[in-house]
């Protein structure tokens, strides 16, 4: 339990102190405090209406007691419906919280068509608790004070191309571009409150006004999509449901893409520039991301991400292979700040969309072929269009593993060899191969076997530094990186190899410090699934402590609600990055997966 004080004096609370809300089409933040501080609607990439998370100044939606009040806050059973229970000297009363899912959504039909509705309910517990609740969008990310209309029955707020629709049965003062309210609570009452998102222009829908959203039914969706997926009944059992869901609540289910973040720009490095849009579906964690959905829900997930890619793909050609899309599948991603934002703890600039997209990183190749190799019995015969995808992504890791690119993580100095991607194109080679039977005729099967194997005996050799005792992050480096504790988890070698023993060892006495695994030597900060790839490493290598101890150290990154962004500070008192984080959420799912095989084996 925590402790919030008044709201009189707001100061930008912690990432951890932030719970998410998604109805799997957009996705909201809510601090401990009740504020809703992020909302971006009616996708994941649209342009914020409440922004206050990266500018005091850009949008927010309270609801909290006046005064201090002490805090617990947990999830409705298996749902992303948030509880928030405030306790003052006067009473106790709880705030539940939805991003609200089209009534009657079961299942996998959950966040089609959702209405962009967010859902506020405050429940008398005990005592007598007075409110407050200020409304204060700011639409198209702080930019624009919208006009606060009063309606009967509630607040409208229009400006720019949005429109949003306040409603609860509250008298609302406007001013400022404010619209507040006070009301007590008592125990045993209940009052609802909702804000629904609609265009400002265009035709408005014609079709039968259908029932109105509630909780209760939001709720249910997410339990009954929990419900189908059961399977997993391995090891940490909770951790994994817990970040299934999140992932859920990451994918835009009209396409079925997931993306890396709810958020953009919040800092790798807190005051400084390193702040990046993840509101994007990457490649980069393709077949991470597959195999973890296969674990943790079921076939259907993964093979509708498949699907996704496979038609932003298009004809794959001579051009750029894109390591990135949108989640309806867009190419351009272009990337500019905006210079308005101060930014989380003023860590600028704020950034949307991602230059990233134009980058070439090779480890892509060997992520979709082994995603598809990893689904083949799912998918049974392969049609022309798969064919002829695996075919070229083969060929091109034939004829470009030898080229420098910009790596796993994303540089953007020069380009290096680094051992991931060369990794990754040997998995490419590798999958392609096993799946030649599948690809009909005209593959060159010959030239494939000959690359893959001059490929591991470069790596082999080339990768090994002799100063460290270990495969370094690039050839001709003495610098560790922990991605090469990819090598192990993708077959390349196998964990209780000599050498590969020894880069371990290695990532984990000079990389790990204290609970947290760097990426790098000068790495400001942990990287949380390089904890979870040591743990599977550590596991294969058959050191089942070593490996609970840092699946341990990753779970406990986490924040009260089971949420994890991307980094954790060095001494682990602040999470860093956007959040909640896919590639964190996958991490904990395959590594989880990885205890339990290997002690049943």
């Amino acid at each position: 339990m925590s402790t919030n004080p008044s709201h009189d004096s707001w100061q930008q609370p912690p990432i951890d102190h932030y719970g998410f809300l998604s109805d799997c089409q957009s996705a909201a933040l809510v601090d401990q405090g009740g504020s809703i501080d992020w909302w971006c609607v009616p996708r994941f990439d649209s342009p914020s209406v409440f922004g206050r998370l990266l500018d005091p100044a850009a949008g927010h939606w309270l609801i909290a007691p006046v005064g201090p009040s002490r805090v617990r806050r947990e999830y409705v059973g298996d749902s992303l419906v948030l509880a928030t229970m405030f306790t003052t000297e006067a009473g106790e009363v709880t705030l539940t919280d939805a991003a609200a899912l089209r009534p009657g959504a079961r299942g996998h039909d959950i966040g089609h068509d959702s209405p962009h509705v967010l859902l506020r309910r405050l429940s008398g517990v005990r005592g007598s608790v007075e409110i407050e609740i200020d409304f204060a969008p700011r639409l198209e990310y702080g930019r624009t004070c919208p006009h606060l209309s009063l309606i009967e029955g509630g607040v409208v707020a229009r400006g720019g191309p949005t429109e949003l629709t306040l409603t609860g049965p509250l008298e609302f003062v406007c001013a400022d571009g404010h619209a507040r309210a006070r009301l007590i609570v008592h125990a045993g009452e209940s009052v609802e409150l909702a804000v629904a998102y609609r265009p400002a222009f265009g035709a408005r829908s014609s079709r039968q006004p259908r029932p109105a959203p509630t909780i209760d039914d939001t709720q249910a969706g997410w339990q009954s999509w929990a419900d189908l997926h059961r399977s997993y009944a391995g090891r940490h059992a909770g951790s994994v449901r817990r970040s299934s869901i999140v992932l859920q609540g990451l994918t835009f289910q009209p396409s079925g893409a997931i993306v890396a973040a709810a958020t953009t720009s919040l800092p790798e490095t807190m005051g400084a520039d390193l702040n990046w849009d993840y509101r994007y579906a990457w490649l980069r964690d393709f077949s991470f991301t597959i195999r973890s959905l296969w674990i943790a829900a079921c076939p259907a997930e993964p093979a509708r991400l498949l699907d996704w890619f496979v038609n932003a793909a298009g004809v794959v050609g001579n051009e750029l292979f894109q390591i990135m899309y949108g989640v309806d599948g867009e190419r351009d991603l272009t990337e500019h700040s905006l210079e308005h934002l101060r930014g989380y703890h003023d860590s600028c600039p704020v950034r949307i969309g991602n230059q990233a997209w134009t980058q070439i990183q090779l480890d892509v190749l060997g992520e979709v072929v082994d995603a598809i190799h990893l689904l083949r019995d799912e998918i049974g015969e392969f049609d022309h269009q798969l064919q002829t995808l695996v075919t070229v992504l083969a060929d091109r890791a034939a004829a470009q593993w030898q080229e420098p690119d910009a790596g796993m993580w994303e540089a953007r100095d020069a380009a290096r060899h680094y051992v991931s991607s060369k990794v990754m194109c040997w998995v490419a080679l590798d999958r392609a191969i096993d799946l030649a039977d599948r690809l009909g005729p005209g593959i060159d099967l010959e030239r494939w076997t000959v690359a893959r194997d001059e490929l591991r005996a470069t790596i082999v050799d080339r990768a090994w530094s002799e100063h460290r005792g270990a495969y370094a992050g690039a050839f001709g480096s003495d610098d560790l990186d922990a991605s090469v504790l990819m090598m192990p988890l993708v077959g390349f070698l196998p964990a209780d190899d000599p050498r590969m023993r020894a880069t371990i060892t290695a990532i984990e006495h000079h990389l790990g410090d204290g609970d947290v695994v760097r990426r790098w030597r000068d790495d400001a900060s942990g990287f949380v699934i390089c904890m979870f790839w040591l743990s599977e490493c550590l596991a294969l290598a058959g050191e089942l402590d070593r490996a609970e101890h840092w699946f341990d150290a990753g779970v406990a990154c986490a924040n009260g609600l089971g949420l994890m962004s991307e980094e954790i500070s060095r001494d682990r008192s602040a999470l860093l990055g956007n959040f909640p984080q896919a590639f964190s959420h996958i991490g904990l799912i395959n590594a989880a997966w990885r205890l339990s095989s290997v002690t049943t084996t």
